[in-house]
């Protein structure tokens, strides 16, 4: 299996056989393009990857947000993470969440530029430090923090 040559994958790129996802990339319509633009760019600090312009003022830009997961719950976790990060449910279907190294200055950073608290951080009992806001172009962030190593919480009783 380890001697599989490259394939081409979703999109046409060369990867590996058993790794048929190069890359996710979550498409958000942004109505106010220029300050969902700048919040996300110039406030988060994500990097711009390219910047394509269209017929109609149709405009897109592709920023860099570092390695992507996909984080699948069930409504008894998501239910679980509203009340732990928020005290009630608040989760629209998707919620975007965002890894950072200071979950309180990015949290202070980002209401400063127009977020909206829907809650300070928390610590959470898998060791996150945890902050919710609504944020431009309507989607719902989670700012967090891993307080220790993927190694040490998966000592953790429920940790596997």
């Amino acid at each position: 299996m380890g001697n599989e040559p490259p394939v081409r994958g979703v999109g046409g790129g060369m990867t590996e056989p058993s790794r048929p996802v190069i890359q996710m990339r979550l498409v958000v319509e942004a109505a106010d393009f220029d300050a969902a633009l700048h919040f996300y760019r110039d406030v988060l600090g994500l990097p711009q990857q390219a910047a394509f312009e269209g017929d109609g003022d149709a405009r897109v830009v592709i920023l860099d947000a570092g390695r992507a997961t996909l984080e699948l719950a069930n409504p008894a976790q998501k239910e679980l993470i509203d009340r732990v990060e928020v005290g009630h449910p608040a989760s629209p279907h998707l919620r975007v969440a965002f890894e950072v190294t200071d979950t309180e200055g990015v949290t202070r950073e980002l209401l400063n530029a127009g977020a909206e608290l829907i809650a300070a951080p928390v610590e959470t009992p898998w060791r996150s430090l945890n902050s919710r806001l609504a944020a431009p172009a309507g989607l719902q962030l989670t700012i967090f923090q891993e307080l220790e190593s993927v190694e040490e919480r998966t000592t953790r009783p429920g940790f596997q």
